[in-house]
């Protein structure tokens, strides 16, 4: 066993886990404003839809995939009577198709981020991370699965990789388990743990969050101003009498000429009465 594989397989996976770990808690306790995945749909909505329906959909059932076959031992399939054989087709097929979704979904958001103006002014050198790391993981993952296995017949991963990732999780790699792994398969693993490392630095923050007090919040209700606004009653400010009227009657002139109005009659003989 060589010294690169040693680390590869007994050191790096700690240093990327410690590393997000860390990293996570540590903007969660220092900038919760920008934990946030930075939506762009304002900049740019077709190519959005498409790509993100795909790729949130195919890797859901990717990572459910990856569970079910990585951690969950063998002998407990064949416990619930599902052969080698056909936990491989199972595998192939629907691993195969979820992985193609996934893979053609982070496709169209890469060159949306790529070929659209708006999308890439507002892009940083994280986002450019992020997707070509997504994208090479799942190329890697969808090649094992429609190209290698087919061709090669089926890679029992249950019994190498499996067995390694729970012995990483227990604290006591067995770094031998990989030396018979792909070099397809290593790469692959490998990639994903510099995804790990990187997630707390990027968009992918977003991940390590269920909005559990979002069901539970108080409904939020928007009014249009100028529609609901309510109408104040104005007070009634009686007319100012003509300006030549006051100086007539506090100069005791000759008598006022004619009114036009009634109420200008009425307000004069008032103001005399007085």
């Amino acid at each position: 066993m060589s010294a690169l594989s040693v680390f590869l397989w007994g050191v790096f996976p700690y240093i990327c886990l410690l590393l997000m770990v860390v990293s996570t808690i540590y903007r969660y306790h220092a900038n919760q404003l920008s934990w946030t995945s930075k939506s762009s749909e304002l900049l740019e909505k077709r190519l959005l839809s498409v790509g993100s329906t795909l790729f949130h959909w195919g890797i859901i059932f990717v990572l459910i995939g990856h569970v079910a076959g990585l951690l969950v031992p063998m002998w407990w399939y064949s416990a619930i009577g599902i052969s080698p054989e056909m936990y491989h087709i199972g595998a192939e097929i629907l691993g195969g198709f979820f992985g193609l979704l996934a893979l053609a979904g982070i496709s169209i958001l890469l060159y949306r981020r790529i070929a659209n103006q708006r999308v890439r002014l507002n892009s940083d050198i994280s986002d450019y991370v992020t997707d070509g790391l997504l994208w090479l993981v799942i190329l890697l993952g969808v090649m094992m699965t429609v190209g290698y296995d087919p061709i090669y017949g089926a890679f029992e991963y249950r019994a190498t990789i499996g067995p390694w990732i729970r012995s990483v999780i227990a604290f006591q790699p067995n770094v031998a388990l990989m030396a018979s792994v792909p070099i397809l398969l290593q790469v692959h693993i490998a990639a994903a743990f510099v995804l790990f490392a990187v997630s707390p630095f990027t968009r992918l923050v977003h991940l390590y969050s269920v909005p559990v007090a979002y069901l539970t919040r108080a409904p939020l209700q928007y009014r249009a101003r100028d529609r609901f606004a309510r109408v104040q009653p104005q007070p009634v400010i009686p007319p100012r009498p003509p300006v030549w009227v006051e100086k007539q009657l506090s100069s005791g002139a000759g008598p006022a000429p004619e009114l036009a109005t009634t109420e200008d009659r009425e307000l004069v003989g008032s103001r005399r009465s007085s």
